[in-house]
């Protein structure tokens, strides 16, 4: 496990200094609907709901003056108390990611992505976890510290070209020592052979989503014909058609929803904003069990 503590000397996944990046990714967690959403829990909170009827033991402090002398009836004042489920960022660093056929690598996509998100959860008051999932892995558990939090996504900013893919491996070691229920969102090209095996059984204890990142060469390469290639992350040289995809997405879909596991693809040289925005307004919106 390489040690977080570390101060990096690897280069950064984007051109952007230090400040630029802090801007971009605040853009982008004030761009977001993200955590938006109607909190189940009523109690002691900071956003007025509803009126109740009192009941003994209420606190008089609570009490709702105006509707008690509306109607001759003692009612208390119901808040929205803010969610606090812990948010666990799973970032791909892994070969395939950091290596690009355009100017923004899927890495740095991912990493600004993943930046927008931990200063939108920060702001809905649950707590952030950072993890990498490449050799040398990353692993930060979950905080409210919005300095600590920032530092870790600076840290994510450098990266090696030579990082495996252990996407399945990083999350069936994390999965049996979470003692709450969490949501994971994985930002990865889905390069694991085992990772959607593995959010399938993960969805079934937590909530899972996948932001799956994707090169334009991924899309580019459909139109030619024979092709010599070498994998990024073995190095093992392979000729190909333009035709033969890495993995069949249309079965990946598939199967990530009939396990519950929403699924968002990213074009790493696309606009995205818009589409993380829909993305987590309709997750606010869709059940469990209707997905």
């Amino acid at each position: 496990m390489f040690d977080a503590s570390q101060s990096g000397t690897l280069p950064p996944c984007d051109s952007l200094d230090s400040r630029q990046f802090l801007i971009a990714i605040k853009r982008l967690a004030d761009s977001l609907s993200y955590g938006t959403d109607k909190s189940p829990f009523l109690g002691s909170g900071v956003e007025f709901v509803q009126s109740r009827p009192y009941v003994a033991g209420d606190p008089i402090k609570s009490i709702d003056w105006r509707v008690t002398a509306r109607t001759n009836e003692y009612y208390v004042k119901q808040y929205e108390a803010p969610k606090r489920m812990p948010a666990y960022l799973v970032v791909d660093n892994s070969a395939s990611m950091t290596i690009s056929s355009a100017k923004r690598s899927k890495y740095a996509t991912a990493v600004h992505i993943a930046g927008g998100l931990a200063l939108a959860c920060l702001d809905r008051v649950s707590p952030v976890g950072v993890m990498t999932v490449g050799g040398d892995a990353l692993h930060w558990p979950p905080s409210l510290a919005k300095d600590r939090v920032l530092e870790w996504l600076h840290r994510l900013r450098h990266y090696r070209y030579d990082e495996p893919t252990n996407l399945s491996t990083r999350l069936r070691e994390l999965a049996p020592s979470l003692k709450n229920r969490t949501l994971f969102i994985i930002l990865s090209d889905l390069h694991d052979p085992d990772a959607t095996l593995v959010l399938k059984r993960l969805n079934q204890q937590h909530d899972c989503c996948v932001l799956q990142m994707r090169d334009p060469a991924e899309v580019d390469l459909s139109k030619t014909g024979f092709y010599r290639a070498r994998e990024a992350e073995t190095g093992k040289s392979f000729v190909a058609h333009g035709r033969t995809t890495w993995r069949d997405q249309a079965t990946v879909r598939a199967e990530l929803k009939r396990a519950g596991v929403d699924h968002l693809m990213i074009d790493a040289e696309k606009p995205f904003t818009h589409l993380l925005r829909n993305f987590f307004a309709s997750r606010a919106l869709i059940g469990r069990g209707a997905r």
